[in-house]
């Protein structure tokens, strides 16, 4: 099994390979923030995805930036994470027929894809710092802490939809 699609020699070659990734992985959530958007039917879900979505073309120009500033250039390497996740995410828009549960699985999408992210800059960030490039590391620091709260924002709205969905789903099996 190949882990690498470069020839990793370095910590900093490591590092730059993953920002490469990451900003492929903030440019897929960007195109696909809109679809949830628009099949959130809780209001305060779709105000959440909105904002990130705000947030997220924020981090595509961060994450750019700090390629640039590493390598001269802001290509980009698929990141194979999140496009898993975003079509995972598609597959249950789809299969959720009832608008509420159809919400519980945006929440439960929009929340590996923050997991996944809190991991990549997490570590991103601590690498930042054994390179010595504080900067960076402040930068990476900051999109991570904007990950964190969209995820604690995401449940803090599950509880609300979580239980709406559940009352819904009791009335259907006791009617």
């Amino acid at each position: 099994m190949k882990l690498f699609s470069e020839n990793i020699e370095d910590l900093r070659t490591l590092y730059v390979a993953e920002l490469r990734k990451a900003l492929d992985m903030e440019q897929k959530i960007t195109k696909a923030l809109p679809t949830m958007i628009e099949k959130s039917t809780d209001p305060e879900l779709a105000t959440a995805f909105r904002n990130h979505l705000t947030q997220t073309k924020g981090h595509v120009a961060q994450v750019e930036s700090l390629l640039r500033a590493a390598t001269g250039d802001a290509s980009t390497s698929t990141c194979k994470v999140i496009s898993a996740l975003v079509t995972s995410a598609e597959d249950n828009i789809k299969d959720a027929g009832d608008p509420s549960i159809r919400d519980i699985t945006l929440i439960a999408s929009g929340q590996q894809v923050e997991h996944h992210e809190i991991a990549v800059y997490g570590t991103l960030r601590t690498w930042a710092e054994l390179l010595g490039e504080d900067a960076s590391a402040d930068t990476l620091d900051g999109i991570l802490e904007e990950e964190k709260n969209a995820d604690e924002l995401l449940s803090t709205i599950s509880d609300s939809v979580n239980t709406t969905a559940e009352a819904r789903s009791s009335f259907a099996t006791n009617a």
